[in-house]
């Protein structure tokens, strides 16, 4: 990959940045090595966290980050929900995910009675009340079924943790529905402001999986950095009809590569 042509670097978070609350020291010094040089965005799936979160935590690593570098699934729900009309939604998610929410959309009432739509984010404080709610919520056939993105697990230090994809299955064993829209990787509209700004020769995607990070990157066009400091192996890898661009042990590596 000729690094000379590269002006945004789109990064994955948890498993390419850090590992839940521990930085991967690699990554975290190629980005500061090359903060003036190349734009960095972060994205995530990962809907439990407002943006504002991130933005701590990666400055808490010594990372400059802002707010406006941050890219969401919930950008493009919110669109989704304004497009449709929708302005009363239950939502499955914690209270970060709902707090970002409705600084997005202010004009949006979380509620059960009238709801036009469950929204099922990461949840990290879910509970069977909410379960039980929104699945007779979703007996009813015009009140959509919407996910903030795909993610089976979350990764931890300590392990794979139950993310979307995983609450996915539960709703479809009990009520026999599955979200008729997704949103976050490998969709690439969670890109759509950088492919208005940028080339797509100018841009690369960093992440370590194989399902969602170099998905979006083949969805959108892109150049790939598969990490192997997170979910991926080389044996994930290696049963892999479409390959990466380039393939590093964490995005430290990246410098032996930098034209």
């Amino acid at each position: 990959m000729d690094w000379s042509k590269k002006r945004c670097v789109v990064l994955d978070m948890d498993g390419t940045v850090y590992l839940g609350h521990i930085p991967i020291d690699g990554a975290v010094g190629f980005i500061q090595r090359h903060w003036n040089s190349l734009d960095f965005y972060f994205l995530s799936n990962n809907t439990s966290k407002s943006p504002f979160t991130y933005v701590d935590k990666l400055n808490g690593m010594g990372i400059a980050a802002r707010e406006d570098l941050l890219l969401s699934p919930v950008t493009p729900l919110v669109d989704f929900l304004r497009a449709n009309g929708i302005l009363r939604v239950f939502p499955v998610g914690n209270a970060d995910f709902q707090h970002d929410l409705l600084k997005r959309m202010p004009e949006l009432q979380l509620v059960e009675e009238g709801a036009q739509a469950v929204v099922l984010a990461y949840d990290t404080e879910l509970t069977y009340h909410k379960l039980a709610r929104s699945a007779l919520l979703l007996q009813d056939s015009s009140v959509l079924f919407l996910a903030t993105h795909p993610d089976l697990v979350c990764p931890s230090p300590e392990g794979p943790l139950p993310d979307v994809g995983s609450f996915i299955s539960l709703y479809a064993t009990a009520t026999g529905r599955k979200p008729q829209h997704i949103f976050g990787k490998p969709d690439p509209a969670v890109l759509a402001p950088l492919l208005a700004r940028y080339r797509k020769e100018e841009m690369v995607m960093v992440g370590d999986r194989l399902s969602t990070d170099m998905q979006l990157a083949r969805n959108a066009g892109i150049d790939s950095i598969l990490v192997l400091s997170g979910e991926a192996t080389r044996a994930d890898l290696a049963r892999e009809e479409h390959q990466p661009t380039l393939v590093l042990e964490d995005l430290g590596h990246a410098d032996k590569d930098w034209a």
